[in-house]
């Protein structure tokens, strides 16, 4: 995998891996539902809602890559960049630059 010295390089390579519209569709809604849980843990002040917030956030997006795409998370190479491109993703999706 290549090296990137920026998020801002990385984030094209990151649409790339990410062509399958199921693919996306996944990612997005298990952002949603971590979103939906750390809500829910900052409403009710219990901290147990944490505990999914990875099996959910990972577990989507996994599913779209090696089900769907057929590719290795980059999460595997370069998990901060990931993890940003995946909340880049999201906001882009809901701004129209990424369709669903």
């Amino acid at each position: 995998m290549a090296r990137f010295h920026s998020f801002a390089e990385f984030y094209p390579f990151y649409l790339g891996e990410h062509r399958h519209r199921v693919c996306r569709q996944l990612h997005f809604a298990g952002s949603c539902i971590v979103l939906l849980l750390l809500l829910t843990t900052l409403l009710t002040r219990d901290a147990w809602w944490l505990l999914p917030v990875p099996l959910v956030g990972y577990g989507f997006a996994w599913v779209g890559h090696f089900v769907f795409e057929k590719n290795r998370p980059a999460t595997f190479q370069h998990p901060w960049y990931s993890l940003l491109g995946d909340w880049r993703m999201f906001a882009d999706v809901l701004r129209g630059k990424v369709r669903l």
